[in-house]
């Protein structure tokens, strides 16, 4: 992992169970890192994961797994190579598995992201 991965708050385990209810706005008020990233709960063979982010990731892609990205609140963009896909509140977009990307926040953004169980957020 690089220096820069460190600066990232990854949480893989689920903080719901079905029959729970979700309480995005909480975790919202709670964060403090400027890169957060929790996993809500799991839905069959996928993870529902809430993202508070502010800044940049790193370049990286996913050989065996789609990552879908939807935008609750700010513009989040997503670097592709050769194309830029800015996203707004209420718009979202999937990047294919083996897709090199690089995603990123000018200003705060809260998103969420639905991904396979085996899914490394930091890239394989």
């Amino acid at each position: 992992m690089s220096e820069q991965t460190t600066n990232y708050a990854i949480n893989m385990e689920p903080c719901y169970q079905s029959l729970q209810m979700v309480d995005v706005n909480e975790l919202i008020r709670s964060c403090k890192d400027k890169w957060y990233n929790q996993t809500l709960c799991k839905v069959n063979d996928s993870l529902v994961r809430l993202g508070i982010m502010q800044g940049e990731f790193h370049w990286h892609k996913h050989d065996d797994d789609d990552e879908f990205f939807f935008v609750l609140d700010g513009t989040f963009i997503i670097d592709l190579e050769g194309r830029e896909v800015e996203l707004k509140r209420n718009q979202g977009f999937t990047v294919p598995k083996g897709v090199l990307h690089r995603t990123r926040a000018p200003e705060k953004a809260v998103i969420l992201m639905i991904e396979g169980t085996g899914i490394v957020p930091t890239g394989d």
